[in-house]
């Protein structure tokens, strides 16, 4: 799979731009703040419809216009298709294939698939757990696109139920208008189970998909690390079910934890259970040091180059996992090899050489390892010119 041509239209910085594109290497080489980095944005956008820099939709469109437009064509298996999405600011977007329209946005999902790594992927090691649940969820979605309505189905239960928990919250115990609250709570509940069970469990699985791959790619990455030095771990908001879990384990533990924290959910008006409140764990084995098999956090322990290169690892064993499963996603390297010292840069380029289609950024063309020398563009403010 790869991008074969690439429209703009008042995207970001870019008011109209076209960039032919072909598969092997390509860099995009500029100044900061010329617009390398919009154009594998988008991209990147219409892969997962959001972005890997910012929360919302409002600041993809140019300023002084309300709607903006990212066209592709994408080949895939020796047959093309045109990709379209219209972001609209203030309402909602709209996407087409070969200029049809298409019935919901999200059906765009997963026809073009991309991982992107970049200088804010520290932020899955060093920063929040949403961060981290936004990385499975989004390689969830990767892996199988129909999830990506679960993912919204979820969502949108989330956002009844704590309206719901405020209301009741908010009413007189024993009082009419807490008892129809509460009779609706228990509905509400049935449908954050059966769809957050179903999270938890596609997310359980991609972890034990991942692990093999995230060890392999930290010890290529990271000087003098083993492939177990790296490990992926699950915090569940509730506990997950001894012995062993499926499915319906998932779904009565989830229940039971929803029924133990009722009064306290009632009390905060928010809810207190379930796949948005669980964690990614990251540790790191240390080796010599220490006890034998001693493991800790890497938020908090690890040094700047141990996070960088697990963050990095993080992204290559989805890309990795991506093409074992027979997905051949474009590779995004975004502002990366100035961050690397020598020695990773050119374990990185060995690694990414063989990519179909590998996109990189960099302010200048010595950042680009000579392992991945292909195509070169020149980005200055609106324009992108092939060298």
């Amino acid at each position: 799979m790869y991008v074969s041509h690439l429209v703009l239209h008042d995207f970001r910085s870019y008011a109209d731009v076209e960039v032919a594109l072909e598969p092997g290497p390509t860099a995009f080489v500029g100044s900061n703040g010329q617009g390398k980095t919009n154009l594998v944005e988008a991209i990147d956008y219409l892969s997962r419809l959001s972005s890997h820099r910012v929360a919302t939709d409002a600041p993809l469109v140019r300023a002084g216009t309300d709607r903006a437009v990212v066209r592709a064509a994408v080949v895939r298996d020796g047959r093309s298709a045109v990709l379209e999405v219209e972001i609209n600011a203030g309402r909602a977007n709209r996407a087409r294939v070969n200029k049809s329209p298409l019935p919901k946005t999200r059906d765009l999902v997963g026809l073009v698939r991309t991982v992107v790594f970049s200088p804010e992927d520290l932020t899955l090691v060093k920063g929040d757990p949403a961060e981290r649940r936004r990385f499975l969820d989004d390689l969830l979605v990767l892996r199988v696109p129909r999830l990506a309505g679960v993912r919204a189905d979820y969502e949108r239960i989330l956002r009844q139920r704590n309206s719901l928990l405020k209301t009741a919250g908010l009413a007189r115990r024993g009082t009419a208008t807490q008892d129809s609250a509460l009779s609706t709570l228990g509905v509400w509940n049935s449908h954050l189970v059966r769809v957050g069970a179903e999270i938890l469990a596609e997310r359980l699985t991609l972890i034990e998909d991942l692990r093999p791959y995230l060890g392999n790619a930290y010890a290529s990455v990271a000087r003098g690390a083993s492939r177990d030095a790296a490990e992926l771990g699950y915090r569940s908001s509730f506990g997950l079910p001894e012995g062993g879990w499926d499915r319906a384990t998932l779904t009565e533990s989830l229940l039971d934890a929803l029924a133990e924290r009722q009064a306290e959910e009632l009390d905060r008006g928010v809810c207190l259970v379930g796949p948005h409140r669980d964690d990614l764990l990251l540790t790191l084995g240390l080796g010599g040091e220490g006890e034998p098999g001693a493991r800790l956090p890497v938020r908090g322990y690890a040094s700047h180059g141990e996070s960088w290169s697990f963050a990095l690892a993080l992204r290559l064993a989805a890309y990795d996992l991506l093409r074992s499963d027979g997905i051949e996603p474009v590779l995004v390297l975004d502002d990366v090899f100035a961050e690397l010292d020598s020695g990773r840069r050119e374990r990185l380029a060995a690694l990414v050489s063989d990519a179909t289609q590998l996109l990189v950024t960099c302010a200048v063309p010595e950042d680009v390892p000579s392992a991945l020398q292909g195509a070169r563009y020149d980005v200055g403010p609106g324009t992108v010119t092939r060298v």
